[in-house]
């Protein structure tokens, strides 16, 4: 059906009693159609014409109606789209930016200073990036030896972090183990770690300080399992994003506990017998 251009209800039936006509009629004239009777029967055919053009120019404008709400719907959810994008790629970039730069969007309380605690004491940027970016950090920068180098006993790379200058010969003893790990516990909470890996950490080093070996008489079962428990959790952050994944670290090795006794062990004999006390020894 061809489309219509003009509302054709709009349209004048013309008079064909007019001279204008005067073939067509003449044509149309027999024995039994009178003159008149030829121009009344071309109004009426007029007339049922124009009924059917008026009746197509209706559901013409109808649909006409229809697609263009169907291209108006289509183009305000697809502008809706772009607008959702955009806010969340804003708001990606915006948590990205705060959690990057977290000093300058926190809020700051309007308080008096409180009273310093072991708690609030300051912790080694470069730890706190490490705790940001879910990688392995040693457990020396949340010990009390750790947080006062943290303030005096620093030095800047190139990316801006301070770094505390610690001895690679330092081994933590169990009293700075029990210090180290709920201020280390804190700092992975407040920094969005995920609760699955929050929760294995913490099931984790509770599993290591309810072993037999970390209530051992024995100094050298005691070293070796604060060792085992820094070598593991390097290993574990190394292996997140290996393609065979990481592990359940708070499930105690065994046999790598076992490994680790007689390398502390054979450590301390060559420590004992071919080393000056003054040589550090690593283990």
């Amino acid at each position: 059906m061809d489309r219509l251009f003009s509302d054709p209800s709009l349209l004048v039936c013309p008079d064909f009693m007019s001279a204008r006509y005067q073939a067509t009629r003449a044509a149309m004239i027999t024995a039994n159609v009178t003159e008149v009777q030829a121009a009344e029967t071309l109004r009426n055919t007029w007339v049922l014409t124009n009924e059917d053009l008026c009746l197509q120019w209706r559901e013409q404008v109808a649909e006409d109606e229809r697609l263009s709400a169907e291209r108006k719907r289509a183009a305000d959810e697809e502008a809706e789209r772009e607008r959702l994008a955009l806010q969340l790629e804003e708001n990606t970039a915006r948590a990205d930016e705060k959690k990057k730069n977290r000093s300058k969007h926190s809020t700051i309380i309007l308080r008096p200073r409180p009273f310093a605690n072991d708690e609030e004491a300051l912790v080694s940027e470069f730890a706190l990036r490490k705790i940001d970016s879910g990688k392995y950090v040693e457990l020396y920068y949340w010990t009390n030896q750790g947080l006062d180098d943290a303030l005096t006993n620093y030095r800047t790379r190139d990316d801006d972090s301070m770094v505390p200058s610690i001895g690679e010969d330092w081994f933590h003893s169990v009293v700075d183990f029990a210090q180290a790990i709920p201020r280390i516990m804190a700092a992975i909470e407040e920094r969005d770690w995920t609760k699955q890996r929050v929760l294995m950490l913490a099931q984790f080093w509770g599993a290591i300080m309810l072993h037999r070996y970390w209530n051992s008489n024995d100094l050298l079962a005691r070293r070796a399992i604060l060792l085992y428990q820094e070598e593991q959790r390097r290993a574990w952050h190394s292996a997140i994003l290996s393609s065979n994944g990481a592990w359940d670290i708070s499930i105690i090795d065994e046999p790598t506990l076992v490994r680790t006794f007689e390398r502390v062990y054979r450590a301390s004999l060559i420590r004992t017998t071919n080393v000056a006390p003054d040589v550090p020894v690593r283990i």
